[in-house]
């Protein structure tokens, strides 16, 4: 099943899932609240299910491969402020790997792990150390554009295909690097996509965007403004990584009577700004994106977070079955995360290429550059510049303690 088609099907399923809940609008967990700018707060409501491509990729394969000494990397954060993000994509590789190695006695792939703390001035160093290791022939990572963009040079001098299963910036495929490729789409799709979401299933006339420092949150902020235009155009505001104190971000936000504030960065900045801003008594929408879609959202903002909303370009994990049991299985009973399918599906097309008999790393970079099919999470093309050919944004809200889905909104 092509993105497009998938994308339809899942937009069936919303559309199904709002007229089913039409009934509701007046009253209960359907009902509205007024913001402070007078506009209803509207409810969107959850879907449940997704369905998955009858010829999705599968890590396991035929049970026949046959290899010796060949070995795949994660490279990324596993510690740091945003630590849970790279966690979430690096668990699912493993469980690849681990579904890979049962099913073929006669090729066991070895994972190898780096943490480079999501940090672009660490990272140079950490993946020097992983193109050093010449058994290594393909690279899951790195998860953040800054990090992304710091050591792209690196990889493509060695000549090592990396696949990214959450880099968003747009410009990291203007490099010329023949050996990078994206697993889901930029932002130059999630921040139009965004602002159609904010405008037209929230309803929100007048939004305030708010973007932190890094790479990713300066890209999909100019996305999203240049979208938005006037609906956002006399409200802006920056934070920096590491800040705590939003008094003054606030207090422009408050003054503003926004319907909605989209924050344009990562959850260890959003949670606090959500739950300062909820503290001070705003009661417009909170809309964050795949950067802010993580569970320690949740925990950080704690009530602040109910009604929260998040754009993604990632397709949820938890309700595929088959996968979400496998990953709670191997990780003490929590559930996949952001990015954790895309992330399982890269490692897939890497375990495939080895299952095909390819034991360097041009070999790799070749079939990966070539490759055409489904994954769980989406189908696998990639142009020239390591752009899949088609992409898709997707919505979710904090329902209920949990982040849910709500459907297709691009």
């Amino acid at each position: 099943m092509s993105t497009a088609r998938l994308a339809r099907a899942l937009t069936g399923a919303l559309a199904l899932s709002l007229a089913l809940s039409a009934c509701a609008a007046g009253g209960g967990s359907g009902g509205s609240s007024t913001t402070d700018s007078g506009t209803p707060k509207v409810d969107v409501p959850v879907v449940t299910s997704i369905p998955v491509p009858p010829d999705a990729a599968n890590p396991a394969g035929d049970g026949k491969a046959t290899c010796n000494g060949v070995t795949i990397a994660y490279a990324g954060a596993m510690t740091g402020a945003n630590a849970a993000l790279g966690l979430n994509e690096v668990n699912a590789a493993q469980v690849a790997v681990d579904e890979h190695n049962k099913a073929n006695p006669g090729c066991q792939v070895e994972l190898k792990r780096f943490d480079t703390e999501g940090d672009p001035g660490k990272a140079p160093g950490i993946v020097t150390q992983v193109v050093s290791e010449t058994d290594i022939i393909g690279v899951l990572g790195l998860p953040f554009s800054g990090e992304s963009k710091a050591t792209g040079g690196i990889f493509e001098q060695a000549n090592l295909v990396h696949i990214t299963a959450s880099a968003t910036n747009p410009s990291l495929t203007t490099n010329g690097w023949k050996t990078f490729f994206r697993a889901l789409g930029n932002d130059a799709v999630q921040g139009p996509a965004a602002a159609k979401f904010l405008t037209g299933k929230l309803q929100a006339k007048k939004v305030c965007v708010i973007q932190d420092d890094s790479d990713y949150g300066i890209g999909l902020a100019t996305t999203a403004n240049q979208a938005l235009g006037s609906v956002a155009a006399d409200c802006q505001d920056k934070v920096t990584t590491g800040q705590k104190d939003f008094s003054s971000v606030i207090t422009k936000i408050t003054t503003a009577k926004p319907d909605a504030v989209f924050y344009s960065g990562y959850y260890a900045e959003g949670a606090p700004l959500a739950q300062q801003l909820v503290n001070k008594g705003y009661t417009g929408t909170f809309l964050g994106p795949d950067g802010v879609k993580d569970d320690q959202f949740l925990k950080l903002a704690g009530d602040a977070s109910t009604g929260a909303f998040f754009t993604c370009p990632c397709v949820p994990g938890e309700l595929i079955p088959s996968f979400s049991d496998a990953y709670k299985a191997a990780n003490n009973g929590q559930a996949p995360g952001t990015y954790s399918l895309e992330a399982y599906d890269a490692t897939t097309i890497l375990l495939k290429g080895i299952d095909s008999g390819i034991k360097d790393r041009p070999s790799l970079v070749d079939y990966v550059k070539n490759y055409d099919g489904d994954g769980f999470s989406k189908h696998f093309k990639w142009d020239a510049t390591g752009e899949l050919a088609e992409s898709t944004v997707y919505g979710y809200k904090v329902d209920g303690g949990k982040i849910a889905y709500v459907g297709t909104i691009s």
